[in-house]
């Protein structure tokens, strides 16, 4: 498909079914409601907008390994882990599930077990009768590894695949069906088929069009004990695909639930924060009934991070902003930077500013502040803005904030101000990320003052910035996308994305990916600089941007890496 037919097609989608008029949830913009949804059964855990968001993690062990799968199941399941996955990449895989899941029941554990499939049908198959549920992915349950190079299907090819892939999903609907197994349909923004970008490219459209595929056959076939999730290792991908997929089932009458994350989140405070500035972004919507925040670290350190996540979105139930008409410049399945005017080098095309304190001539407000004289005052002087909140949900008033500006046409710079009583620093990330994040997602903002009590100016600082890179709206280091790992990684991938951390350290803006395989690898380090992904036991390949470059034994892999960037005036 030519560029400007494409082009023309993502536009007649957006005019027609998406338009920001077909966004369902606005009431949520002002205040914390849950989607309505219904009840997915996996195994003992129930899932849907009746029952509490459920935290989940994926084990990184050999799923062969029986006694390694099951410790490291206990480990999650006791940190509060209430769903496990395992990757189940071939028939021996999924074949061992059963084992894994008698022996966690001899232990005393009967959390349910999900299955991880890719390029395998049959291993989808046989996992469906050994465990409670049933990862998959639309992007390769029957297509090939997608190569990412543009290729064409004519009509007549298109509707082949479809066709066969109607069979061999129907299968295992069947088989799901007669053994109570629940099904996952899990999009990922790297590993969309050939197919799919065909027709419409690597784009949000894409993933939802992949999801409502498979979603249409289980609605013809009247299964209903499905799952759907749209990840992405960019934020803003992510929360545009989760918010488009709502509108899109919404308006077919589908009411499956939602399964949030953001896939190759990383490590540390940076990991943390992408994650809640992802997670927090789509619950403040009022989406998501269970998540999995994606670290690479052990998985069940995983689960205290996503049961904070969902304790403090769950503070925000009944308090409400006073809502506002939402505006142009709200667009929720695009970024666009709300338009102001520069004042004193914050606003207008200005990088987005971060500040320890508001800056001298501004003038700072609350939501209750915006009168109709104020707001002409405003108008008129053009003063900078100092946004603050001290409603349980800030994210609905100041979003309400931006709002009435707009509706009185008022394009001063506008900084957010977020100030925290004494509280750690996990705690303080988790919450100033899910507070701001999707803020500045939604375009809205000129700066970002964070305020810890007990936290030096630096500590504030650095954390402002971060909030704003995994927003994806000012990059001042270097980003490392790294997945969590799980049964198909052949390295440490712990150890190796600290080797290359180290390595790349005094670099500023560049993308470095470390990919456990080639799963999501290629695909969802698409917009990476650099990617180190493993290909194989023991070896390694290299890419700049989209291609690869070579691929080399793992042990001498890291010092490839810094070649490459001292071959391209990285280093």
């Amino acid at each position: 498909m030519h560029e400007d037919n494409r082009q023309a097609r993502f536009i007649r989608i957006y005019e027609t079914r998406y338009h920001p008029a077909m966004y369902k949830f606005c009431e949520s913009l002002f205040r914390y409601r849950r989607r309505q949804c219904r009840t997915v059964n996996i195994g003992k855990v129930r899932i849907g907008s009746d029952h509490p968001v459920a935290v989940q993690s994926m084990c990184t062990t050999d799923t062969l390994d029986t006694g390694g799968s099951v410790a490291q199941a206990i480990a999650i399941a006791d940190a509060g882990g209430e769903i496990i996955r395992y990757t189940a990449q071939g028939r021996s895989q999924a074949e061992n599930l059963r084992n894994i899941r008698d022996e966690l029941r001899k232990k005393g554990y009967d959390t349910p077990l999900v299955a991880d499939i890719h390029f395998n049908p049959a291993a989808a198959e046989i996992a469906a009768r050994n465990v409670e549920k049933v990862r998959i992915n639309p992007g390769n349950f029957i297509d090939g590894r997608a190569t990412l190079s543009g290729v064409e299907y004519s009509d007549e090819e298109y509707e082949a695949e479809l066709k066969r892939l109607d069979d061999k999903f129907t299968e295992l609907l069947n088989i799901c069906r007669d053994h109570g197994t629940a099904l996952r349909i899990g999009v990922n923004h790297g590993s969309l088929s050939d197919r799919i970008m065909s027709r419409y490219g690597d784009t949000v459209e894409g993933m939802v069009a992949s999801a409502m595929e498979f979603l249409s056959i289980c609605r013809r076939e009247r299964f209903d004990n499905v799952v759907v999730s749209m990840k992405s290792s960019n934020t803003q991908v992510m929360v545009r695909a989760y918010r488009m997929m709502a509108a899109a089932m919404s308006d077919e009458g589908m009411d499956y639930p939602l399964h949030l994350g953001v896939t190759e989140a990383g490590e540390g405070e940076d990991g943390r924060i992408r994650s809640a500035v992802g997670i927090g972004a789509l619950m403040a919507d009022g989406l998501g009934d269970t998540i999995r925040v994606s670290l690479t670290e052990a998985p069940e350190a995983e689960i205290p991070v996503a049961m904070r996540l969902v304790e403090i979105m769950a503070e925000r139930e009944g308090h409400d902003a006073i809502p506002e008409q939402p505006t142009d410049t709200y667009a929720p399945y695009d970024y666009r930077r709300r338009p102001s005017v520069a004042k004193d080098g914050i606003g207008g095309d200005n990088p987005i500013a971060v500040l320890c304190s508001p800056p001298e001539g501004s003038v700072v407000l609350t939501l209750s502040d915006l009168t109709d004289e104020r707001l002409s005052r405003l108008k008129a002087d053009g003063t900078v803005i100092v946004a603050e909140s001290r409603n349980a949900n800030p994210t609905a008033e100041l979003r309400a904030f931006f709002m009435r500006l707009d509706n009185y046409g008022i394009h001063n710079p506008v900084i957010i101000s977020r100030r925290y009583g004494h509280m750690s620093s996990d705690e303080l990330a988790l919450r100033a990320a899910a507070d701001c994040g999707g803020l500045f997602i939604d375009g809205y903002g000129d700066g970002l003052i964070i305020d810890g009590e007990g936290h030096d100016r630096a500590e504030c600082e650095r954390l402002a910035y971060g909030i704003l890179q995994a927003a994806r709206v000012r990059f001042t280091r270097t980003e490392y996308i790294s997945c969590p790992g799980c049964g198909r990684t052949l390295f440490a991938l712990g150890d190796t994305l600290r080797r290359v951390k180290e390595a790349t350290a005094g670099l500023k803006g560049l993308k470095i990916a470390v990919m456990g395989c080639i799963v999501n690898g290629p695909g969802e380090m698409a917009d990476a600089d650099y990617g180190y992904v493993g290909a194989g036991p023991g070896r390694i390949t290299l890419y700049k941007g989209k291609k690869p470059v070579k691929t080399i034994p793992e042990k001498r892999a890291i010092d490839e890496l810094i070649a490459l960037l001292r071959d391209n005036d990285e280093l």
